[in-house]
């Protein structure tokens, strides 16, 4: 395949303002959380849209520090393949990138954000290789829990179907929600992981089911009660942690019915978890991005922009 010698990605979702190179196989990013209060659950659309446009010229400033001869573009227009799938906070990165592109007189091409989620773990994980094939990737984040059917398509790189999604809560809004009740900061993830690691207690969980759905509303019910009842504050963690991982599992046994021994790919930031991580890999040889890869970033971007631009 034609390698262009440098591709720019841009994604500026509701979490992290992010920017990525991808030079001779090899990805360079920098990236900036937005800025949430303590004890807040995220940004309003408008905060988050305020932010980027603050933010989005110090990230690229960072990774542009040297004169560079980029040879497409792409940025993350919204956060699914769908088409009433629309966010506000994707306008800027979206506006950013065109503007470069149309400056340079390169390429421009627009991706989902769970697109870019999609292609970054495929690459940290080494199966970029998978795009020739058939595969299910799950997208766990603060936005989003679902499974997609990934299919290769010529046009657009691939193209996913919803096979499995939660009813209700999305697994980082258990995380966050939890989080905020043991007063850790947001986003939850790594703060909760690490209180969770503090105990040995484990839990069989029995997760609750429609077909290959979930609903996720009762872990935070649970944990609010385990803190109302004076649980220690590790063990209301871990229970999250493994409410999560028995919904995974069991989404993940319900879709290989359906659907035949499939690759699997885990990503989004949720999945940055170590200990579902590890327990997923170990029961179904499943694919996972790097911690970096996980959580919000612009790779995935970059990436998909080289594979177009080729």
């Amino acid at each position: 395949m034609k390698r262009i010698i440098d591709t720019l990605g841009v994604d500026t979702s509701n979490y992290t303002t992010s920017a990525a190179l991808f030079q001779n196989g090899e990805i360079f990013q920098q990236k900036m959380l937005l800025p949430v209060k303590r004890g807040e659950l995220g940004l309003r659309q408008s905060d988050a849209v305020f932010h980027h446009v603050q933010q989005l010229p110090q990230v690229l400033e960072a990774l542009l520090h040297e004169k560079l001869s980029v040879g497409a573009v792409g940025a993350s227009s919204c956060p699914r393949d769908l088409e009433s799938s629309y966010m506000p906070c994707f306008t800027v990165g979206l506006g950013f990138a065109k503007a470069v592109a149309l400056s340079l007189g390169v390429p421009f091409y627009t991706f989902s954000h769970q697109a870019g989620h999609i292609a970054a773990a495929l690459y940290s994980a080494g199966q970029l290789a998978l795009l020739h094939d058939k595969f299910i990737a799950f997208h766990v984040s603060g936005g989003t829990t679902e499974a997609v059917l990934v299919t290769p398509d010529e046009q657009t790189v691939f193209r996913t179907e919803i096979v499995a999604q939660s009813l209700d809560l999305k697994g980082g809004q258990a995380v966050d929600r939890v989080g905020a009740m043991l007063g850790l900061p947001f986003p939850s993830g790594k703060a909760l992981e690490q209180l969770a690691l503090k105990t040995d207690v484990t839990y069989q969980i029995k997760p609750s089911l429609k077909g290959a759905d979930c609903s996720l509303s009762g872990v935070e019910n649970k944990c609010a009660n385990m803190l109302n009842k004076g649980a220690p504050k590790e063990e209301i963690a871990a229970y999250c942690l493994y409410a999560l991982m028995a919904v995974l599992d069991a989404m993940t046994a319900e879709l290989l019915k359906q659907y035949g021994k499939l690759p699997l790919l885990f990503a989004g930031g949720v999945m940055s978890n170590s200990l579902i991580r590890d327990a997923m890999t170990v029961k179904y040889g499943a694919y996972f991005a790097a911690p970096e890869f996980s959580a919000d970033n612009a790779a995935g971007i970059a990436v998909l922009t080289s594979i177009k631009g080729a």
